[in-house]
């Protein structure tokens, strides 16, 4: 049996390969989640007037990997103190949520956000909120960087 947990957590393509690197995940896919607009593209979600974030859905083995550890790979791979921004990204479409599927997801992710401050001299603006529709992303998006040969979209 598999669940599903979504993230936004900045651009798509970088917090879907630290996801899909972790032993217990069945599947990933990047789209849109948490605006007002049915079926947005990309460029419409661009323009900040869908209210929807770049999220990941993450279909993982709860056998093999907790809700807790997807959380820990969440709050290590963005920064949760900054309002709609992740590195040079900028936007509402880049804000920081956990959208959680089950009251036992939202307990969690609301624990966990004690650990993330600890963690940061910033609060944390991460949202945590119910998760609604989910639309997959064009397909170009999907396994971005994997298709392309890259591990990060970071630029050092």
């Amino acid at each position: 049996m598999t669940e599903t947990a979504t993230f936004a957590a900045g651009c798509f393509w970088g917090v879907e390969a630290a996801f899909r690197a972790i032993p217990g995940v069945i599947g990933t896919r990047v789209g849109y989640t948490g605006g007002t607009t049915a079926a947005p593209t990309y460029e419409a979600v661009c323009t900040e007037r869908t209210g929807h974030a770049e999220a990941v859905q993450v279909t993982y083995d709860p056998a093999r990997v907790s809700f807790d550890d997807l959380l820990a790979v969440f709050w290590g791979n963005h920064d949760p103190t900054t309002t709609d921004r992740q590195g040079p990204d900028v936007g509402s479409q880049y804000r920081s949520a956990i959208f959680y599927h089950s009251p036992a997801q939202r307990g969690a992710a609301e624990a966990s956000v004690a650990s993330a401050a600890r963690a940061h001299a910033r609060p944390i603006v991460t949202q945590i909120v119910p998760a609604v529709a989910f639309y997959p992303a064009e397909e170009y998006h999907q396994r971005y960087l994997e298709k392309r040969g890259l591990a990060t979209c970071h630029i050092g």
